[in-house]
């Protein structure tokens, strides 16, 4: 599942990088969402990217920690796994963007691309199965995953208010926040499961 989104990925993004009329037809656009009702926007922007390093950031950080998916969910959830992987990543994709949708419903200049929503509920879901595991920040730096979520999440919620750039913070926010939250809502029991994981190197 998770070389078959990157492939799609890829091939799409590389098709729009060639096409400004397939950017513009596949972005998030909440305006035309809302008032001409272009719903594939919805789901498209996520197959698009803004240039190859915004592709191949989110397509790294996809491959590293959605192969870790597959396995938590087929251990979990059994045949349901890859229908389950399916409503993670696409899921992450619909609520990344809702305070986007909302906000910005009247603004037709609004645009945004990327799979970084959906992407971030991958690496979120992971680190709920293995809160201690290692994450490499830029490669380098070795940070415990759960510790990287909080940082994460606070980085993330401060600069969507701050505003100062043109990243969309508040879709990584909700789609972290989404990510995490979704394997209880699949199985409530796995939150007693996390929690033991999370005290148990702490005692």
């Amino acid at each position: 599942m998770t070389i078959i989104l990157i492939v799609i990925t890829v091939a799409v993004s590389y098709a729009a990088f060639k096409s400004p009329k397939l950017m513009d037809q596949l972005q998030f656009n909440a305006s035309k969402i809302v008032h001409k009702k272009e719903y594939h926007r919805l789901i498209t922007h996520a197959f698009i990217h803004a240039n190859w390093e915004h592709l191949f950031v989110n397509m790294i950080v996809l491959f590293s920690f959605g192969r870790a998916i597959e396995a938590y969910f087929k251990y979990n959830f059994g045949n349901n796994a890859i229908l389950d992987y399916a409503l993670l990543y696409f899921g992450g994709i619909l609520v990344s963007n809702i305070y986007a949708l909302i906000k910005h419903r009247n603004n037709y200049f609004y645009n945004s691309v990327g799979a970084s929503g959906a992407v971030s509920a991958i690496l979120f879901a992971a680190i709920f199965f293995d809160p201690w595991n290692l994450i490499y920040f830029f490669g380098i730096l070795p940070i415990p995953g759960i510790v990287f979520a909080g940082l994460y999440l606070v980085y993330s919620y401060q600069m969507s208010v701050k505003q100062k750039d043109n990243v969309a913070h508040d879709a990584h926010f909700l789609g972290a926040l989404f990510g995490f939250i979704f394997p209880i809502l699949l199985n409530p029991m796995l939150f007693e499961s996390f929690l033991d994981k999370l005290f148990r190197l702490i005692q």
